[in-house]
């Protein structure tokens, strides 16, 4: 069992930076991908960036490839999203998940991340 508790949401520039951490508690926690993922109003919640339980692989939506990174420090047991070049776009409610094994198929699918955490927003202004 994972427990996930998100911080660093806000409102943002247009052109400006976000780094959002998720702090994950739970026995699973070093060896369970994961992966952020976002919703905004009147929309379908959309996968953002995924990553291995070891770091070792990373997967990202097309429209944030270059502009966001992903990463984790197992020893902190938190998992980051470093957001770079913000577009107002990128509004929406921002989700950490994980997955209750260590398996990284099917790594952009919502439904298979068993654990969630409450959501941050994120506001880029124009």
């Amino acid at each position: 069992q994972v427990q996930l508790v998100e911080s660093g949401g806000g409102l943002v520039q247009a052109g400006g930076s976000l780094r959002l951490s998720c702090a994950a508690s739970g026995r699973t926690f070093r060896s369970s991908p994961m992966a952020w993922f976002r919703q905004a109003p009147g929309k379908e919640r959309e996968f953002v960036a995924a990553i291995s339980w070891s770091g070792g692989r990373t997967d990202y939506a097309d429209v944030v490839k270059g502009r966001f990174t992903i990463s984790r420090d197992n020893a902190k047991n938190t998992v980051y999203l470093q957001m770079n070049s913000l577009k107002p776009e990128d509004t929406a409610v921002y989700y950490c998940a994980a997955r209750a094994s260590s398996s990284y198929g099917a790594y952009a699918s919502s439904r298979d991340y068993t654990y969630w955490g409450q959501g941050t927003q994120i506001t880029v202004s124009s």
